[in-house]
This record gives structure tokens, C-alpha cells and sequence, in this order.
């Protein structure tokens, strides 16, 4: 599949913010729509292969299709290993703006999470910094980077990477955010 968008899912996921893209590794993940993703089970990504398109929105059959339908409504239940919490918004912001100026909001976010691992990983909390990079807002993110420096200056890397967890927990706590990924009920 050649893709202009190989880091936008075509059912809306951003990889930009998946623990298996944020990799330094030969396993990285370069993005759902490339030929190392194309082997994987995605019903999704092979229909949109076999229809030739970029966004499940672009498709004529788009709001009949139970696949992506069904995607959809699970996403506002569960998360698989990637947080699927602002998915409907991510869609919506699609539809209305296109997949260029998703594509940039994502850099912005993707830029903070690099921010994040760099400088405030301690081995353990790449999982945690994807799903607020994909929770939280751009301003609250900045925010939470920047409080969590200033009070971090003499700090070693396990404290600091304590610290930004509380930050971005109190974020959370007062937004009503939820920073784990949500399993699926049996």
C-alpha cells in the first residue's frame, strides 16, 4: 500500500503516539499502513487496501459498514495495546480538518511524548506517557513538562519520572482523564 499517511491509521488511530512507533529499535513499528503492518489481523486496513483508500471517512460505504462501525463502538469501551480513549474526537477532527492538519496536530503531541521519554523514562513508563500524549490536550501536556522540570532540577531519573506521574495524575484526576489502557469486560 502505498500511503501519503503511513502513521494515520484508516480507521483513525494516530501511530504517532503507540508504544510500537515510539521506538528505537529494528522493531519499530513505522506505521499502520506499511508493508509491516499489512501481515497483521487489521480487517480494517485490508479492506481499505483492497479499496484503495487513506481513511475509513473517505469511503462511499462508510456509514454503513459494520466493520468500522463496530471498531468505533468498541473504542469508546476498550483500548487493545494502544489507547483507543480519544478516538471518536480524532475521527471527528478528520472529517472536519483532513489528514494533513491531523497529521500536524499528532507531531505536536508526538514531540512532547519524545519530550516525555528522554527525559522522564525510567525504564518503565513508556506505556503511561503514550496514553496521555494521546489524552491529554497539547496545553496540558506543556504544562505538565514544564512543572514537572522546574520541580525536578536535583532529582534522579526514578524520582523524576515519579514526579511527572503525579503531575500529569493530578491532570488527570481534575479533567476526569483516565491514564490506563481500559481492558475489555468478559
Amino acid at each position: 500500500m502505498k500511503s501519503k499517511y503511513p502513521e494515520i491509521g484508516v480507521c483513525g488511530l494516530s501511530c504517532r503516539l503507540c508504544p510500537a512507533y515510539v521506538m528505537k529499535t529494528k522493531s519499530k513499528c513505522p506505521g499502520c499502513k506499511t508493508d509491516y503492518r499489512l501481515g497483521g489481523p487489521c480487517t480494517i486496513l485490508h479492506c481499505a487496501v483492497k479499496r484503495n483508500i487513506e481513511f475509513c471517512g473517505d469511503c462511499t460505504d462508510n456509514i454503513n459498514c459494520e466493520k468500522w462501525k463496530k471498531h468505533r463502538q468498541s473504542g469508546k469501551s476498550y483500548d487493545s495495546f494502544k489507547c483507543y480513549q480519544k478516538l471518536e474526537e480524532d475521527i471527528n477532527y478528520i472529517e472536519k480538518y483532513g489528514l494533513d492538519e491531523f497529521r500536524k496536530s499528532q507531531k505536536v503531541k508526538e514531540k512532547l511524548l519524545w519530550v516525555m521519554l528522554d527525559q522522564f523514562n525510567e525504564g518503565r513508563s513508556k506505556s503511561y506517557y503514550c496514553i496521555a500524549s494521546t489524552v491529554l490536550g497539547v496545553d496540558e501536556l506543556e504544562k505538565a513538562i514544564k512543572e514537572a522540570r522546574n520541580r525536578s532540577k536535583d532529582l534522579d531519573i526514578k524520582e523524576k519520572a515519579k514526579l511527572l506521574h503525579s503531575v500529569l495524575e493530578g491532570i488527570a484526576i481534575k479533567n476526569n482523564y483516565y491514564l490506563k489502557l481500559r481492558k475489555k469486560s468478559k
